[in-house]
This record gives C-alpha cells, sequence and structure tokens, in this order.
C-alpha cells in the first residue's frame, strides 16, 4: 500500500509543480491555492504514507488541506489584483477619464472609448482623433458623450 501512496503523492506533487509554473507565466494568484494544496497532500502522501492507510490518514490529509487553504488566502488576498466592481451603466461612468479607439464623428455612434478595461460607443459635438484623453460628460443608452480632457467648454 505504500508504493501507492508514494505513486499518489508523486503525482500530486507533479501536478502542484506545474500549476506553480502556470502561475508564474501568468500572475495573478488564482493557481497559488490549488497549487500549495497539492503539494502539501503529495509531500504528506510521500513522506507519511504509512500513516495515511489508517482512519485518521483521512482526516490528516483534510486538516492539512483546510489548513493550507487558511493559511494561502490571506495570501491571495495580498498577491491578488484588485479593482472596483464593472460598471455596467453609462451613468456610473461620468467624470471618467478614458482614450479614444475608434475616431469619434459628430451625430453617430461609430466612436469607440476604452475607459478603464471596458469598450464604449461614444458621441461628441465634434470629431476627436484615435489616442486623445476624454472625459465623460453622461452616458446615453448604450452610449457616453465625450469631450476632450483639455477642452472646458463642454464641461459647464
Amino acid at each position: 500500500m505504500s508504493a501507492f501512496y508514494d505513486s499518489v503523492g508523486v503525482l500530486l506533487i507533479i501536478i502542484g509543480l506545474i500549476l506553480l509554473a502556470l502561475e508564474l507565466a501568468h500572475p495573478g494568484a488564482l493557481l497559488l491555492i490549488p497549487a500549495s494544496v497539492l503539494l502539501v497532500g503529495g509531500l504528506m502522501a510521500v513522506f507519511f504514507s504509512d500513516s495515511l492507510g489508517t482512519p485518521w490518514g483521512v482526516v490528516l490529509i483534510a486538516v492539512t488541506g483546510i489548513a493550507a487553504t487558511l493559511i494561502e488566502l490571506p495570501y491571495y488576498r495580498w498577491v491578488a489584483p484588485t479593482h472596483g466592481p464593472m460598471t455596467t451603466t453609462t451613468s456610473g461612468l461620468t467624470g471618467q477619464i478614458g482614450t479614444v479607439i475608434a475616431d469619434v464623428t459628430p451625430d453617430t455612434l461609430q466612436g469607440k472609448v476604452r475607459i478603464r478595461s471596458e469598450i464604449w460607443s461614444a458621441r461628441a459635438d465634434h470629431g476627436i482623433p484615435i489616442g486623445t484623453k476624454v472625459r465623460v460628460l453622461s452616458g446615453e443608452g448604450v452610449s457616453v458623450r465625450v469631450a476632450p480632457v483639455n477642452d472646458t467648454s463642454s464641461l459647464s
């Protein structure tokens, strides 16, 4: 039975290391918790294989997995990127600064602006070229009315 736990332990360690490598390739701390739990479980299976065959072994694995998760959660919250809630209505965008990513043409919805990580259709009183920083003046349905940041005539 010890050989079985050794094989399972090595497999868990390999999976945990793969998850850690993926986390390093694409940071965000999403894979840290399962990777650390798998590593701890794998190390337990390799080093404590005699104990795992008993009824207490299952309890030991469960307690260790829970402990690893509880230890990892505060770290995950600290490392994980945080941002405000995603905006789903245009009225919540008033006053926000964005960047024009498709030319804004007067009286059309062809213009597009990126505000934070979202892309919105934009209207303006005059044309605004790509790359211009704009401020959202108001929301109108599924589009926003914008003006260049340096244009104070539209802000009143």
